[in-house]
């Protein structure tokens, strides 16, 4: 058990490290596309269930950090297109790791 969690928090730290490359570089074209291929990469390289999850976790919290305004009073993550196709990326991403999760099969019931 202890080993899963270890795992876990190293994934998510592996995430969160990853969703700040791509906040650095997605504003260029070769960026977003750098980006968008990690983020999938990682997550499909994964097993389906908590490492899926905790990498996109990680990856999903640095991208939600990004968005919070700094204090010179602009953002990270601009407002045009190759910004919201980065947090469009962040939603899918969530969905992908989520909807790969394993299905427990129901107990035959009497």
């Amino acid at each position: 058990m202890i080993g899963k969690a270890a795992g876990a928090v190293s994934l998510i730290a592996v995430g969160f490290i990853v969703g700040i490359a791509a906040v650095a570089v997605h504003a260029r074209w070769w960026g977003l596309l750098l980006a968008v291929g990690a983020a999938i990469a990682g997550v499909l390289a994964l097993r389906p269930g908590l490492q899926r999850v905790a990498y996109a976790a990680g990856w999903v919290v640095a991208v939600a950090l990004a968005v919070v305004p700094r204090p010179e009073g602009d953002y990270a993550i601009a407002s045009d297109v190759p910004g919201y196709l980065f947090l469009a990326l962040a939603v899918a991403l969530v969905i992908l790791a989520l909807a790969t999760l394993p299905v427990r099969p129901r107990s035959a019931r009497r």
